[in-house]
């Protein structure tokens, strides 16, 4: 296939990159400076354009842009950055496949399982419902933008959770973390829904060629608390984890704390094990040993 990736070279989309070429696919990328190669396309989110020839190039779209919500502080202007670089990217994508007279047949599009809010003793499925909070309203803008996709093209919500690998969330813990100040993120007992990066692109992948559309959880398959991520951090890197940043400091960050620190969300990847996707990194143990051995 022709996949065209929107967010190519970040964490997720450099990873996706590397898979989708072993796989044997062809891959374009969207660009928002000039393009250098015969593989990138321009496109500006904030006016809503898109290279048109990108669109109708391509089998496949994947839409991984957007500002990186692990960025601090979160002051209002950044937190209108957070909200609009998601909502207008994939607005921009779906007109762009409703304008194309050759449009792709799937439509991959980036969402986030801040969608669910603090969820303390629920599991959730893509069936639960909109929770409440900055980062659930910023993800029910961002997935009513991709419904813009029309229905000739097959639309899938990739509700992701905090991606196990060397950058993303973990670019400032793993640094930390080396110097001996790992910590408990409040009280520890609060889920964090997570998945490997190989397992986030390789589903991604699956999803390519699968039959689904709408939402689908990109978690692991077995629900780990925030104490159990940090302190397998910690051991992978061989340091001690002695430290804990209480639940008041953190609330004190604002909707950065409340929304991604502390939330409790045990997110259950219905979907993508009914669909049959078999992940390589089932335990956060095992993710965690991906990761060192990454570095």
């Amino acid at each position: 296939m022709r996949v065209l990736v929107a967010g190519a070279t970040g964490f997720i989309g450099t990873q996706l990159t590397r898979q989708l070429l072993i796989d044997g696919h062809e891959v374009l990328r969207l660009t928002r400076g000039e393009p250098k190669t015969a593989d990138e396309y321009r496109w500006s989110p904030a006016d809503l354009w898109v290279d048109p020839v990108a669109i109708e190039q391509a089998d496949a779209v994947v839409n991984l842009a957007g500002a990186p919500t692990g960025r601090l502080p979160w002051t209002p202007h950044y937190k209108r950055e957070i909200l609009y670089s998601r909502v207008r990217g994939t607005q921009t994508i779906a007109e762009a496949i409703a304008a194309s007279s050759e449009p792709p047949s799937v439509y991959l599009a980036g969402s986030a399982v801040g969608y669910y809010g603090d969820r303390p003793g629920e599991q959730l499925t893509e069936a639960s419902t909109k929770g409440e909070g900055f980062l659930a309203d910023v993800v029910e803008a961002w997935e009513q933008a991709a419904d813009l996709t029309p229905t000739t093209t097959r639309l899938v919500k990739l509700r992701t959770g905090v991606v196990v690998g060397p950058g993303g969330a973990f670019a400032p813990l793993i640094p930390l973390t080396l110097l001996g100040l790992g910590a408990r993120i409040g009280t520890g007992r609060q889920f964090w829904p997570w998945i490997s990066l190989f397992d986030e692109a390789a589903a991604i992948r699956h999803l390519l060629t699968s039959d689904l559309e709408g939402v689908v959880n990109l978690a692991g398959p077995i629900a780990a608390r925030s104490g159990e991520i940090t302190s397998a951090l910690a051991r992978v890197l061989g340091r001690w984890h002695p430290w804990a940043v209480p639940t008041f400091a953190l609330e004190a960050t604002g909707d950065f704390g409340h929304d991604v620190l502390l939330a409790d969300q045990e997110v259950v990847p219905e979907r993508l094990e009914a669909d049959g996707f078999e992940f390589r990194h089932r335990t956060i143990n095992a993710a965690m040993s991906a990761l060192a051995a990454s570095r």
